[in-house]
């Protein structure tokens, strides 16, 4: 006998037909919400699709079209890839804030079929400050090289601005670096952006009058915050004040300063005025030594106490330092034609060891020459930040200091460098007490009523004159490139470390803030990789086919179950 299959009741139809209309409501609903409530979710731990808010504000502002060329662009290993990707995550992202604004071209330099014309056009790139990186990676065991091109282009009406996509530590491993590098994405081309769109409305002042580094010293420099600020220059004892400065830079003074020089540059920071010092301690001159040597002498700055009261001693002391660069020397003649050798100076320290401030997270290594140290002393309200110190394997010297090319010869006796790091850089922050507080303001000053009590403000102390002086090539007299050193030909991150600190004391916005953005590596254990490759693919592979057919024939023998006909 053969059961009739019983018919739907009419009330179940009309009640899925009411969920069917209510399903489609509240999908018409959400996407109307959706279109007039913008909102995204970042549901990664690290928050690495997250735009910080000064960001987005930046490129809600935006009036006309940015166009971003970017030339990561090809078949690259892991690393590159992630890279690559993380790039035009986040120029996706500019999009949602910044709408038709934001335009990007990704290009691939290496694509260009005809030989001269890709040689042009890396020529053309090379120009623009985009340098290739010859890309070494093991690809299944094979080792492959390949030419990238870490850079992009950003134009706005007629301007341009280059970016440097591949950053980081070079002491750092290889995958360290390449996450430093996408850690700093968002900074670098919001900053490239800001640069080109954004006209500059700070106004820093450039000391002079106290033996100061000249401008052919620091032009590359004042060239580079020219791109970001007007740059102004003047001797101390020709102006009345410093106003209508934001910041200034003193940069290796060798003249003591007047009373009234100090009256003028302690009232400007009184009043909220920012400032940046990069000064030596001690009298020393690679050009001064000679072949019999010198000693090292305390400078007399006059510039002691006014730094002690903003919180800072720089010692009248001399580093060395086993983590050093090189000079030439001569190490012999073959006839009358002299033999040079680069030999390492342990004058010259390599800083390769920084605070996580953002003005110093993931920052190459920096060359300095002949560099102090700084002791921290009392300042009720001073915020003291250490930016930069010396290796650990460092050695203070007090003055007189010796220096004589036969030290460079000597064998080094590690026991002596046992002095750890060493700070030589601090960031100030807080509202200082005057230099003349309880004191009448000095003859000459324009104005005689004392700031006794500050607005709050930063101060910024090296203990490195030359950390900010490019060379000059001696047959061209043009001026290299801040932190190359010609002998070596290797670039160091003095200028990065220069313009991060001005950048971080002038940007109100906070942008610079984007550079303590962290994204943790995790690594895969490259052994185990190796090892469990094929139990993995077959795991991935097999196991979800396997699922699929246990699930499809339960649900047909459940299926066959319950319609089947009954006899």
């Amino acid at each position: 006998m053969v059961t009739e299959q019983p018919q739907v009741p009419q009330n179940k139809r009309r009640r899925d037909i009411i969920n069917f209309l209510l399903l489609v409501g509240g999908i018409v609903l959400l996407n109307v919400l959706a279109a007039s409530y913008f909102f995204r979710i970042d549901l990664t731990e690290d928050k690495r699709y997250t735009i910080a808010p000064v960001t987005k504000q930046m490129l809600s502002n935006l009036d006309d079209d940015v166009v971003v060329e970017v030339y990561l662009e090809g078949d690259f290993p892991a690393g590159f890839k992630r890279l690559q990707q993380s790039v035009r995550e986040t120029l996706n992202e500019f999009k949602v804030y910044a709408g038709a604004n934001i335009r990007t071209v990704y290009i691939d330099p290496t694509a260009i079929p005809n030989d001269t014309a890709r040689a042009h056009y890396f020529t053309q790139l090379a120009e623009k400050g985009i340098m290739p990186t010859n890309l070494r990676a093991s690809e299944e065991g094979k080792q492959v090289e390949r030419l990238v091109f870490p850079g992009a282009v950003v134009k706005y009406k007629g301007k341009e601005a280059t970016v440097n996509l591949l950053k980081g530590n070079l002491a750092a491993s290889a995958e360290q670096r390449l996450n430093q590098s996408v850690e700093g994405v968002e900074y670098e081309l919001a900053t490239a952006i800001r640069k080109v769109a954004f006209p500059a409305r700070r106004t820093i002042g450039y000391i002079m009058g106290q033996g100061q580094l000249e401008m052919q010293q620091v032009a590359d420099l004042v060239g580079s915050l020219g791109e970001y600020y007007r740059v102004a220059r003047g001797e101390l004892s020709q102006i009345p004040d410093l106003q209508g400065l934001d910041l200034i830079i003193v940069a290796k003074p060798t003249k003591p300063f007047s009373e009234l020089d100090k009256y003028k540059i302690d009232q400007f920071i009184m009043n909220g005025g920012k400032a940046v010092f990069f000064v030596d301690a001690l009298n020393a001159s690679l050009d001064s030594v000679g072949a019999g040597g010198m000693f090292a002498m305390p400078y007399n700055l006059n510039l002691d106490d006014l730094l002690f009261r903003y919180g800072v001693r720089l010692n009248p002391e001399m580093i060395m330092d086993l983590n050093s660069g090189f000079i030439p020397m001569v190490t012999g003649y073959l006839g009358d034609k002299p033999q040079t050798e680069m030999i390492n100076w342990r004058f010259y320290p390599l800083l390769n060891n920084f605070s996580q401030h953002p003005i110093t997270r993931n920052l190459d290594a920096v060359y300095t020459k002949f560099v102090g140290t700084i002791d921290t002393v009392r300042a009720d309200g001073i915020r003291k930040t250490p930016l930069i110190f010396t290796s650990t394997y460092s050695r203070v010297l007090q003055p007189p200091v010796p220096l004589t090319f036969e030290e460079a010869r000597m064998e080094v006796r590690p026991e002596q460098y046992t002095a750890g790091p060493q700070p030589v850089g601090y960031l100030l922050e807080g509202k200082f007490t005057s230099l003349f507080r309880n004191r009448r303001a000095p003859q000459g000053a324009a104005t005689t009523a004392v700031k006794e009590k500050g607005l709050a403000t930063t101060v910024a102390v090296f203990s490195d004159g030359d950390l900010v002086r490019n060379d000059v090539n001696p047959r061209t007299g043009q001026p290299y490139e801040l932190g190359f050193d010609r002998y070596n030909n290797v670039k160091f991150a003095n200028k990065d470390l220069a313009l991060n600190t001005i950048h971080y004391m002038l940007d109100s916005e906070g942008l610079i803030n984007v550079r303590a953005k962290e994204i943790k590596l995790r690594p895969l254990d490259k052994v185990k990789v190796k090892e469990e490759r094929t139990r993995w693919q077959l795991l991935n592979l097999v196991v979800p086919i396997v699922l699929l057919a246990i699930f499809g024939m339960l649900r047909l023998y459940l299926r066959k179950r319950k319609y089947e006909f009954k006899k």
